[in-house]
């Protein structure tokens, strides 16, 4: 069985590995295939991943997640800045240094379960996010955000010899440019690697204890388990995949803002999960495409896209559906989006894998009907004979 188990594993990374490596080619159709939106896809499948192991696996709330992705950020921005443009060591250290605040921060929110921790969570996220606008300017230029300049001595980079003729040095993974489809593969390696970690985390024993405490915390305890320990570790592992993110986003636009530790970004991941499907492996990461999908394309449908849209209407008729179709694209996206969520919500608690799932379950009954009316035709034409 543990070696089946390990097989499917791998099965499961290898055709996620393959879905993902070509998504510049089988996102064409949907006018997604550019890099920019492409590394988003990806950085916030890490981010998304890391937070489902949170709230997915035990069901605890954050409201305060995007902290370390800010945190993820600023030392990427800080480690270009006095080491090297390598992007591999700021990546390391925005995972690592994410990490040691996720313990602190998990250490004093776990204290508390349900609406208290997601409140202690919101508040950390806010005084994070109000510290980088004002007391620690010095260390994060304020509301300007934390850029790379001429003047950034680059340690590392002088020691080895590395010269740039004119302007800032590009950021780059040894040599290869994390621009374009090249630093979208990147990242997609990156969120291939955390996809696998992610599985092997849910199927491991620990992953089961994680699911226990989900299903009944206070059982777990008057067994005499003790449930702090696996709490503060999964919320310091979900901590470090949003460091993660926010390094890879810092790599990819050199800009660490506090913007990206406010409310609203732990928010939009909530959202991303609930979307697609809370404790699952897949479902997030379908939140995730939908989420980004929209603010990135039908955020830039404007009037004139929708004319040549409805072109074929009577002119008449045409101003009236631009005009209706208008209020949920372009500047109005947003109102697409929140209506899409609260049917799901509504109707597929469990997400788009929920919908997904229900889809499957009814494919499966009409082909077992169709064999079963299939099987009794045979039957009886050999009765007949």
């Amino acid at each position: 069985m543990k070696k089946l188990s390990l097989k499917n594993d791998y099965v499961a990374t290898l055709l996620f590995a393959a879905v993902v490596l070509l998504a510049p080619i089988w996102l064409i159709p949907f006018g997604a295939s550019y890099p920019d939106l492409l590394q988003k896809f990806a950085i916030f499948g890490i981010f998304a991943l890391g937070y489902n192991l949170l709230f997915g696996a035990t069901g605890y709330l954050s409201f305060g997640h995007a902290a370390f992705l800010g945190i993820g950020s600023y030392t990427a921005v800080w480690c270009f800045k006095l080491f090297t443009m390598n992007i591999l060591p700021a990546i390391i250290l925005s995972t690592l240094v994410a990490g040691v605040f996720a313990l602190f921060i998990g250490f004093i929110c776990l204290r508390r379960s349900g609406i208290y921790f997601s409140i202690l969570t919101l508040a950390f996220a806010q005084m994070a996010y109000s510290l980088a606008y004002s007391v620690l300017t010095p260390i994060t230029n304020g509301e300007t955000g934390l850029q790379l300049t001429m003047q950034d001595p680059r340690y590392v980079d002088a020691m080895a010899g590395v010269v740039v003729e004119a302007g800032l040095p590009s950021k780059n993974f040894f040599g290869l440019s994390v621009n374009g489809y090249s630093g979208f593969y990147i990242c997609a390696v990156v969120l291939i690697l955390a996809f696998f970690v992610s599985l092997k985390i849910f199927r491991s024993p620990f992953g089961l204890k994680l699911a226990a405490i989900k299903s009944n915390q206070v059982r777990m305890r008057y067994t005499g388990f003790n449930t702090k320990p696996y709490l503060l570790s999964v919320f310091v592992i979900s901590g470090m995949f949003a460091g993660l993110a926010g390094g890879l986003l810092a790599a990819i636009d050199p800009l660490a803002g506090a913007e990206r530790m406010q409310w609203t970004a732990s928010g939009e991941i909530v959202l991303m999960t609930i979307l697609g499907g809370a404790g699952t492996l897949i479902g997030p990461l379908l939140g995730v495409v939908v989420i980004k999908y929209f603010e990135n394309i039908f955020s830039a449908i404007n009037e004139s896209v929708l004319h040549g849209f409805f072109s074929f209407l009577p002119d008449a008729f045409e101003n009236v559906v631009v005009a209706v179709t208008h209020l949920f694209v372009g500047e109005g996206w947003h109102l697409s989006l929140g209506l899409i969520f609260v049917l799901v919500v509504t109707f597929l608690p469990g997400g788009i894998m929920q919908a997904l799932s229900l889809l499957n379950q009814r494919y499966k009954r009409r082909r077992s009907r169709a064999t079963s009316a299939t099987e009794s035709e045979t039957d009886s034409k050999g009765e007949q004979e």
